[in-house]
């Protein structure tokens, strides 16, 4: 009976008090203190007097400003960045952004504009970016011309805009980016070209306009960095505007839920007769593809022919000694040597991504290709159980290889030793089947980045990643450990130079204290979605100014004796664990109050124990562990007790030794 009196005095001797004093949530949210606030649909009126006069960068969309002037933002002075998105503005008045010096981004889409000031815009000293997307706009005389002799790119997408004439005087001397995208301009007049001639390497964004005329040499001797015509239908009439022009690069790219005809050949005579680096023909549907097809696509550096229901391409296609860049994604190749690469001898990259069925490598289809640096064959369902030297034969200058997202592959020893020059190798999301107790990657000495996620390898197998002695950064995530434990012997274990390791949704339990011993460079350490325990977290205890994220354990506790792996961090997320706030954990609870600074996602990072304060944050929490009024009641009984108890054993240890005198 003693032991369990003892037990219950105990408890209610060292019971303490706890409280969540929760702080007064400030209506907008410090993204970086004093300088960035989001104040995103509050319904508010006016500017918090909550935010300070050092404020630079501010989100207000969604609130309610029907009208603004020149007291609105008057004392936040500098204000860089401001985002009105949807503030039911229909007045903006004279001398609005006077204060407001340093302002070089101004957002007002989706405000149903009646009336802006000319002077509305006076003030900013070097305005570059002004957004009036669906205002409502009619004319481009509606916007001020005064104070804009600085500005960059001018956003008018989404209104009623018929005509591209830009005002006379429109300052276009530093103007790079005017995007016209869906209004309703149906046709491009010499006169409205000429508005623009003052302005160099444009981006002219004509996307969803549905031109349907160009006057003959609109675009004469015209240079521009950028054109997009998206969606246009009758691609003849744009070929024949933009002769004897110079586009570096030209969008025709339609989209999927208009029916566009099929694209002729002959379409393409036209780029004979114009200048351009980069054609992006997304989602179109050629009728009869042939190599004469491409005999005017000599100067293309970059093609872009996503989802153009291509089967393959036709051989025999000559000149194209310039093109660099090739897309040809979301296609219905069955074999890689259908897109007949000896076509294109000076590729650096090629990216066939997402075709839309089942992708054969084939033997050999790309070995013309001997100047290829990048591949991307991710999401086309390829399976082989012999991956990768005979499918990607003669890559010797390969870089950047993407089998991520594909059916089951089978790596044998050095499996990619027609790449040596590999520095970056994405297989996540692909069964790999190692069937050599070797490493299939020991001769990629030059690889940086391995992206192994997914894979369901067998992390048991010591030398799977022998061989890479400078790669920088592994993604393991999502791969299962033996008995979910990362022993003191382990494959991480030879990546000396590893600087970022991802091991998240690995059903990690526990990590033995010199598991990562010999990885003493690593700065960025993903450890989230996993079982571990604060345990753990000694295994990181050689490693100084990293990013930890932790979110999503089984961390409860943490003793003291591991707050100071924890203050050696440079950044820490503990969100989504089952943390205790009880007294048992106050010198955690203590250091975090403390170091709030280092904590990622605190407004998540929630409290699990005791239930009086579960989904409290920590940061709300001030624990007083002190003795209570009942445990002070059970010490002064406990006392008075014990004194009792020892005047009778002092009684009667003096009654024993005189009857034994």
């Amino acid at each position: 009976m003693a032991p369990d009196i003892s037990c219950v005095f105990l408890v209610a001797l060292f019971s303490a008090s706890c409280e969540a004093i929760a702080s007064s949530d400030q209506m907008c949210i410090e993204k970086e203190t004093n300088k960035t606030y989001n104040c995103e649909n509050l319904g508010l009126s006016e500017i918090p007097g909550t935010l300070p006069n050092s404020t630079e960068c501010l989100e207000f969309s969604f609130n309610f400003l029907p009208t603004i002037q020149n007291t609105t933002f008057s004392r936040l002075v500098n204000l860089t960045f401001l985002d009105l998105t949807r503030c039911q503005i229909y007045w903006i008045h004279e001398d609005t952004f006077q204060s407001q010096h340093q302002l070089d981004t101004l957002v007002l889409t989706a405000n149903p504009l009646i009336f802006m000031a000319e002077t509305a815009l006076n003030g900013p000293k070097s305005l570059k970016h002004l957004f009036f997307i669906q205002t409502g706009m009619s004319s481009l005389d509606f916007i001020p011309m005064h104070n804009l002799k600085n500005l960059e790119s001018l956003h008018l997408g989404s209104n009623h805009i018929s005509s591209i004439k830009l005002p006379k005087d429109f300052p276009m001397e530093k103007l790079k980016v005017l995007d016209f995208q869906n209004n309703a301009i149906h046709y491009l007049s010499k006169e409205d070209m000429e508005s623009l001639q003052q302005a160099t390497n444009l981006s002219l964004n004509l996307k969803g306009n549905g031109i349907t005329g160009i006057e003959v040499g609109a675009f004469k001797s015209t240079v521009f960095q950028s054109l997009d015509f998206g969606g246009t239908l009758d691609l003849q009439v744009i070929f024949k505007g933009l002769q004897n022009s110079t586009v570096r690069s030209l969008w025709l790219g339609t989209f999927e839920d208009i029916n566009d005809e099929d694209i002729s050949s002959s379409v393409f005579e036209g780029l004979c007769e114009m200048s351009v680096e980069s054609l992006y023909l997304q989602k179109h549907h050629f009728f009869d593809i042939s190599s004469n097809t491409f005999h005017c696509f000599t100067s293309l550096r970059e093609l872009d022919l996503t989802a153009t229901h291509l089967k393959e391409l036709p051989s025999g296609i000559v000149g194209l000694t310039n093109l660099k860049r090739l897309v040809l994604s979301a296609n219905k190749f069955a074999n890689l040597c259908q897109i007949n690469a000896s076509n294109f001898p000076s590729l650096t990259h090629l990216y066939l991504k997402g075709n839309m069925r089942r992708l054969d490598l084939g033997t050999g289809c790309l070995e013309n290709l001997e100047n290829l640096h990048l591949l991307d064959l991710s999401h086309d369902d390829i399976q082989t159980s012999d991956c990768c030297n005979l499918q990607l034969k003669n890559l010797s200058h390969l870089q950047s290889l993407n089998l991520s997202y594909n059916e089951p592959l089978g790596l044998k020893s050095e499996a990619f030793q027609e790449c040596p020059q590999l520095e970056l190798l994405d297989l996540a999301f692909t069964q790999l089947r190692v069937d050599t107790a070797q490493s299939p990657f020991q001769n990629l000495h030059l690889l940086k980045v391995l992206n192994l996620s997914h894979c369901l390898l067998d992390a048991s197998n010591q030398h799977l990643l022998d061989g890479l002695p400078v790669l920088q950064y592994l993604n393991f995530g999502g791969n299962h450990f033996p008995d979910g434990n990362i022993q003191k012997t382990n494959p991480l274990q030879t990546l000396e130079n590893l600087e970022t390791l991802i091991l998240s949704f690995c059903d990690l339990s526990s990590i033995d204290q010199q598991a990562f011993i010999s990885l003493k460079i690593m700065n960025h350490v993903d450890l989230s979605h996993n079982r571990l325990t604060s345990n753990s977290i000694e295994a990181l205890s050689h490693l100084k100014g990293i990013y930890l994220n932790l979110a999503s354990n089984s961390i409860g506790i943490i003793p003291s004796g591991l707050l100071p792996i924890l203050s050696q961090q440079r950044t820490i997320n503990l969100r989504g664990n089952p943390l205790d706030c009880s007294c048992s954990n106050i010198y955690f609870l203590e250091w975090y109050k403390e170091n709030m600074q280092k904590l990622e996602d605190t407004e998540d990072t929630l409290c699990a124990n005791p239930p009086l304060l579960r989904g409290v944050r920590l940061s709300d929490v001030t624990l007083s562990c002190g003795i209570t009024a009942v445990g002070i009641f059970f010490l002064i009984v406990f006392l008075s007790l014990f004194t009792v108890a020892l005047i009778f054993a002092v009684k009667y240890f003096l009654r024993w030794k005189y009857q034994h005198i």
